[in-house]
């Protein structure tokens, strides 16, 4: 079968050798013990392990991707984990447990990015970039970095883990890796990892901002919706980053988002949910990149294109629709008057 459209469930029914591991001392007894508990159990069955022995399942499963490289089973226990944390985002917070002080929780996904098949590289990405989200705040002598204060292995630090994946999700925007899955997760990943200030910095440095400008485009499809609104996201993200504001004041993501923005309001199917909160992610991102306090931002041009938006938006808000939520769409154009021209924030505001 075609690694490339393997799916979680598929991999799920394979039967792995797990006494073979034990009897070459790749796992121990206990981890064979925990395994057959786990395989081939219910959802339901499987959360309730998780919930009594979260930790010792996670132990476990970096200890697989650590020690044993055999495909099929790199495939098997990340498909366990792509499944353990789907069903429950919060269960990445379990890799981070006091009791794995001692363990690396980076290194095998942070490496198999790299090594293996495409179902191997985006189970390892949507994996690190939620265990990384979810690293607790120095406190009780763990540190910011990932690092806990007495442990005894050395465990790889925060930046490399951020940059590591900057480099490989600014690869998947270049040369896909897969035609239809890599530009998704590659965006998806970013929208969660771009509120963290080094990779802003990381992923500038790697001109990355240049490879989400033409992802910006009006979108038809709830698929493309999506990663829409993912890339309007990261935009947003961004503008909070001096260097990404300069490049995206000066190239053409402004008037893509405004031409968004524009073809947006004129759709019947604004009224949705999602749909206004791409709406919002375009006006703030436009807003941020518009009142940064730069001569290359406040010129005539982005004069004009303020204008624009801010018509359509009014226009839009009192004229097509009733709805509430939409007519609040209007208040996320407040430019702050500390980061606006003076001639631009008079004009936001005739």
């Amino acid at each position: 079968m075609d690694h490339a459209e393997l799916t979680t469930e598929q991999v799920l029914k394979r039967d792995i050798p797990w006494e073979t591991y034990m009897t070459t001392r790749l796992i121990s007894g206990t981890d064979l013990q925990l395994l057959r508990r786990y395989d081939n159990r219910s959802e339901i069955y499987r959360a309730q392990l998780l919930d009594d022995d979260g930790p010792a399942y996670v132990r476990v499963f970096v200890s697989i991707l650590r020690d044993i490289f055999k495909e099929e089973t790199v495939e098997y226990v990340l498909a366990l984990i792509d499944e353990m944390l789907t069903a429950n985002p919060k269960r990445a917070r379990l890799f981070h447990d006091k009791s794995l002080a001692n363990e690396d929780p980076y290194e095998p996904f942070l490496r198999l990015l790299w090594k293996g098949n495409w179902f191997i590289q985006e189970k390892s990405c949507k994996t690190l970039a939620s265990v990384v989200s979810a690293r607790p705040k120095a406190h009780d002598g763990v540190l910011s970095n990932g690092e806990a204060s007495n442990s005894k292995r050395k465990v790889t630090s925060i930046d490399d883990v951020l940059k590591g994946l900057v480099e490989w999700l600014c690869a998947q925007l270049k040369k896909l890796s897969h035609p239809s899955r890599a530009i998704p997760i590659a965006v998806n990943c970013l929208a969660t990892l771009l509120k963290e200030p080094v990779v802003r910095s990381s992923f500038v440095q790697a001109d990355g901002v240049k490879l989400l400008v033409p992802l910006i485009s009006p979108a038809s499809t709830q698929q493309s919706i999506q990663l829409l609104y993912e890339t309007c996201l990261c935009v947003w993200l961004l503008s909070y980053y001096e260097p990404a504001i300069e490049y995206l004041a000066t190239s053409r993501a402004l008037p893509r988002l405004i031409e968004v923005v524009k073809t947006s309001t004129k759709e019947k199917v604004s009224s949705s949910c999602f749909h206004i909160a791409h709406l919002h992610v375009c006006v703030l991102g436009c807003s941020h990149v518009l009142c940064w306090p730069s001569s290359m931002t406040c010129n005539a041009l982005n004069l004009s294109l303020s204008l624009s938006v801010v018509g359509g938006m009014r226009e839009y808000a009192n004229n097509s629709t009733n709805d509430p939520k939409l007519r609040k769409l209007e208040y996320f154009w407040q430019p702050n008057p500390h980061y606006c021209s003076n001639s631009l924030y008079m004009v936001l505001h005739k």
